[in-house]
């Protein structure tokens, strides 16, 4: 289980600061490109693209990442002080994140913003617990049920008969040989 566990809490918050601006810069490039596209004049659309993929996918890239980095910084924080990693960290993350993002905006987006970072973060936890509930049950170990009621049991495999691919016989049917 150890390969699936994730970074400690100081190296985790650049590792996520690094795969949030790498989701970012791919994910605003793409949308950049076809923005820049759709938005150039006939004839120069190619360079209309690369130019809006230039000019905007390191910028959301550099937003993802403020994001993922304060939402890491503060899941290590909440570890840390409540002393138990469980998903309330990630939910209070997010809603302490959303909350960071728009103090310059004033009290009441930061209490709106909040919310939402917090209500998303819940359904994407209440999400991942549902669906590893629903898989761990096709991976439990199921003991087999053997009848109280001896007389319940199957029958005992017949024995083969002598033929002329097997003279001697003896053996039951799609077993191994018995050396007795």
């Amino acid at each position: 289980m150890e390969e699936y566990a994730r970074e400690p809490c100081p190296y985790r918050i650049i590792d996520d600061c690094g795969g949030a601006f790498a989701m970012g810069a791919i994910g605003g490039g793409l949308f950049s490109l076809v923005k820049g596209w759709r938005n150039a004049p006939m004839g120069h659309r190619l360079k209309g693209s690369i130019a809006a993929v230039k000019t905007r996918a390191p910028v959301l890239g550099g937003n993802f990442a403020v994001w993922g980095g304060m939402f890491s910084t503060f899941d290590c924080c909440l570890m840390y002080a409540r002393g138990k990693e469980d998903p309330w960290n990630s939910i209070g993350s997010g809603a302490l994140t959303g909350a960071v993002l728009m103090a310059r905006a004033g009290p009441g987006a930061m209490v709106r913003s909040a919310a939402v970072g917090g209500i998303l973060l819940g359904l994407i936890e209440g999400v991942g617990i549902l669906i590893t509930k629903m898989t761990a049950e096709q991976f439990k170990p199921v003991m087999p049920q053997m009848p109280s009621d001896p007389s319940q049991l199957p029958p005992p495999p017949s024995k083969i008969q002598p033929t002329p691919t097997n003279p001697e016989g003896g053996e039951y049917a799609g077993a191994q040989p018995s050396y007795q």
